[in-house]
């Protein structure tokens, strides 16, 4: 029975390690595309006229 148990944590705790690595990747390119385009509207903002 705890050999099971220990099964179960073991693949738990591998899937949220990747699951973390995963959402901490893409969190981090959609912060650098936010600053690059942020930083484009703040250049750009010059040019416009209303």
């Amino acid at each position: 029975m705890n050999e099971k148990a220990y099964k179960t944590m073991t693949a738990i705790g591998a899937g949220s390690l990747v699951i973390g690595i995963i959402i901490l990747v893409v969190g981090l390119a959609t912060g650098i595309l936010t600053i690059i385009n942020g930083g484009r509207l703040l250049k750009a903002k010059s040019d416009l006229i209303f």
